[in-house]
């Protein structure tokens, strides 16, 4: 996933200061339902998007940046004032929203750390629906974590917005009972899609550039069990791996999602 640029960051260490080097992940400044644009097309921003243009980015009164309305359009924005605590941009958002991919992830719940990059992979790449599932490998735990309330997911997902330079939010559904999910729900939800599983050790590889509908469906560290393996192929799901290497969830979904759908 290739960044806009790079920024410095001033911190103290010691007695001294230095200057770290940081990527920019902010190729996209998103508008939300939030933000209310004037009838001119003025827009304040502040809080952590303003100090990333204002510290990373470096904008100065006259700059141009990239801006989308999560859910809408994108175009441009004109920096025309930089206050201390908001910038106020005057924006004309006159692109088309891009087409996304037919993708829908099915995610054994994974560690709440890695769901947060999960979910911003996610979004950065365009799936459509993630469905996080429960595994007998899953911990009970995780379900519980402040990770899966509804802003916190929301908040990893427009961080990967900004950085794949989308505007649509994948939806995002919680699914704590295997059995039922699988055996009632993906079997409908999936019905015009290739079906696939990452499963290391099985005969098949992973496919490339699909242009068809896919649905993935990835399990927990250590994989699904063979039971959930036979209920998933019962269904219609494709065994797959991606090499001889075992990867960790947080590679391997980016892994599958590169060579399925690439990243045009």
């Amino acid at each position: 996933m290739a960044f806009v640029g790079w920024g410095r960051v001033s911190v103290e260490i010691g007695s001294r200061r230095r200057n770290l080097v940081v990527a920019c992940r902010m190729n996209l400044l998103l508008l939300t339902d939030r933000d209310r644009v004037s009838a001119t097309g003025e827009v304040a921003v502040g809080g952590r998007r303003a100090a990333h243009l204002r510290e990373v980015l470096r904008v100065e009164v006259g700059s141009s940046v990239q801006v989308g309305v999560i859910g809408g359009g994108m175009g441009q924005g004109t920096i025309e004032q930089l206050a201390n605590d908001e910038i106020v941009l005057r924006v004309v958002l006159d692109q088309p929203v891009a087409a996304l991919p037919d993708f829908r992830l099915v995610l054994a719940l994974p560690r709440p750390h890695v769901l947060r990059r999960v979910l911003q992979c996610c979004a950065a790449f365009g799936v459509q629906s993630i469905f996080l599932i429960n595994s007998w490998r899953v911990e009970k735990s995780y379900w519980g974590s402040p990770v899966l309330d509804r802003a916190a997911i929301e908040k990893e997902l427009i961080l990967g917005l900004e950085q794949g330079r989308h505007t649509r939010l994948p939806q995002v559904r919680l699914c704590p009972r295997f059995k039922p999910f699988v055996e009632d729900d993906l079997r409908e939800l999936s019905r015009e899609a290739v079906r696939l599983v990452g499963q290391p050790g099985v005969e098949t590889a992973c496919p490339c550039d699909l242009s068809e509908a896919v649905t993935l469906a990835v399990g927990p560290e250590g994989g699904f069990i063979p039971y959930e393996i036979e209920s998933l192929e019962q269904i219609g799901f494709q065994p797959v791996h991606l090499g001889s290497r075992i990867l960790r969830v947080e590679q391997a979904v980016p892994a599958f999602l590169g060579r399925l759908i690439g990243l045009s």
